[in-house]
């Protein structure tokens, strides 16, 4: 198929996400932007953080690994099904009770004004670079299949995304993107399972145990990748990328009823397990589809290439308009999380403060503009494990503050909190850097050394007054 016709394509897509964004969050104000206005029905919701999980990486880069790595992802979201867990009955329950717009909040109640701005400014970092790094992967395939070929400079087509983005997030925030993501991971899982459908083929399940792509678990202690590291691994990358971040928990607080907001993560738990099993399942298709038919790409370029250069021209579209549905969850909800924690947390403004609200959406806009062409000089073969990295260490520290919130509160200076959550991660990076030791590599666990480093450090600096307990705290309006 044609570049022209898949951009026209790409741009009716964008045109009728606009348009929904417009009709579901007409008139919604500060209260619809920040939190949906606490009425988003938990379904939807459910079902829209599937691609905001998911994003145009997964979408590309876990198919892509299988070759090397077979299925052994899926350990990681094995594991993740039990942090879903306590995200559900742990933290929601005192997100919901002191009815948070920013789940930061919970910081400054529990330890003070300058951990909620702490835990904001890990929050903003953390989501900035792994938002930007989808981002850049998504456009970049984008860029390959349509825009080169048209003669757009890269840079163009990244601010032309950025901008689209932009169109439907400025005012709706999280009203519009309960609705919109809902649409884009539709959009997303039909790509799927048409991809899955046309290279399925009598034995295949055979053949792909036969060529060793199938191997799930790994016994070896000393492999980065083994089993109970992965499982142990997996729990605290979706407390702390999901239960900690505030693009994720923006959506569950959106929620009326706690209850609800629990079932939500809950479906989303078993939801996520299915759909990252059939993404496995292609790049086992694909892997052998390749092999068959003499394809030397790898990594993240192995799908967009069997689709693009070896499957009938509706496939092309259909699989164009999937990875579009799944690179925008992830940046659009981002934006909006972003804004969100910087005007509440950091800055402080009110909430019915529209004119800095834009400013601050602009800027980060900007920036993520910046970022996305930083990565392109980059240009990682495998952004799945990249972005796993650096949450490692960006999200260790919020662990960590978490934590020691929730669990030994103590008043703990500002300069103390600062140092702690700068000197965990610069240690974590010198115990990986200095790795193997007899052969023993960090992995995944990175992420609990990290947060284990920050609550070690913030219980020997603590002092020795108790703040007031959680349940006889003031709400954070």
């Amino acid at each position: 198929m044609s570049p022209a016709l898949l951009l026209i394509g790409v741009l009716t897509y964008f045109a009728l996400l606009l348009v929904l964004a417009r009709c579901v969050s007409h008139g919604s104000g500060a209260e619809g932007f920040y939190v949906g206005g606490r009425e988003s029905p938990w379904p939807v919701v459910a079902f829209g953080m599937i691609g905001t999980s998911l994003s145009g990486v997964t979408f590309i880069s876990v198919p892509g690994s299988v070759a090397v790595n077979g299925f052994t992802y899926l350990q990681i979201v094995i594991g993740q099904l039990a942090g879903y867990a306590v995200i559900a009955f742990v933290l929601l329950p005192a997100y919901h009770r002191l009815r948070l717009a920013s789940i930061y909040g919970l910081l400054g109640e529990r330890l003070g004004p300058a951990a909620q701005r702490l835990g904001s400014a890990f929050f903003i970092l953390s989501r900035t670079l792994g938002a930007t790094a989808r981002l850049y992967l998504v456009v970049a395939v984008l860029h390959t299949l349509i825009l080169a070929p048209l003669g757009v400079p890269f840079a163009i087509g990244a601010a032309v995304v950025l901008a689209m983005i932009l169109l439907y997030t400025v005012e709706g925030g999280v009203k519009a993107l309960v609705w919109t993501d809902t649409l884009q991971t539709a959009g997303m899982l039909t790509g799927l399972f048409v991809c899955i459908a046309l290279l399925w083929q009598t034995g295949a399940l055979a053949q792909l145990d036969a060529a060793g792509l199938s191997r799930v678990w790994v016994g070896d202690p000393l492999s980065r990748d083994f089993s109970a590291k992965a499982l142990l691994a997996g729990m605290f990358i979706a407390i702390a990328m999901t239960g900690l971040d505030q693009e994720m928990m923006q959506k569950s607080l959106s929620v009326a009823k706690l209850r609800d907001a629990q079932k939500n993560l809950l479906v989303l738990a078993v939801l996520m397990l299915i759909v990252v099993g059939a993404f496995l399942l292609l790049g086992g298709l694909l892997t052998l589809f390749a092999q068959a038919n003499g394809i030397a790409v790898k990594g993240d370029a192995l799908f967009p290439t069997v689709v693009m250069q070896h499957l009938p021209g509706w496939v092309q579209i259909v699989f164009v308009l999937a990875l579009v549905s799944a690179l925008l969850p992830s940046a659009d909800g981002a934006l909006t999380a972003l804004t969100a924690s910087t005007c509440l947390d950091l800055l402080r403004v009110p909430r019915e403060d529209t004119r800095t609200r834009r400013r601050v959406h602009y800027g980060f806009a900007l920036l993520f503009l910046a970022l996305v062409l930083g990565f392109k000089a980059l240009d990682s073969t495998s952004m799945i494990y990249l972005i796993l990295k650096l949450a490692g260490y960006t999200y260790g520290p919020l662990l960590g503050l978490f934590a020691f919130a929730m669990f030994t509160p103590r008043a703990v200076s500002g300069r103390a909190l600062v140092a702690v959550c700068i000197a965990a991660p610069l240690l974590c990076a010198v115990l990986d850097f200095g790795q193997p030791w007899r052969g023993y590599q960090i992995g995944l666990e990175l992420l609990l050394l990290n947060g284990l480093l920050t609550w070690l450090g913030l219980y020997l600096v603590r002092s020795s007054d108790a703040r007031v307990p959680l349940a006889s705290s003031r709400p954070n309006r």
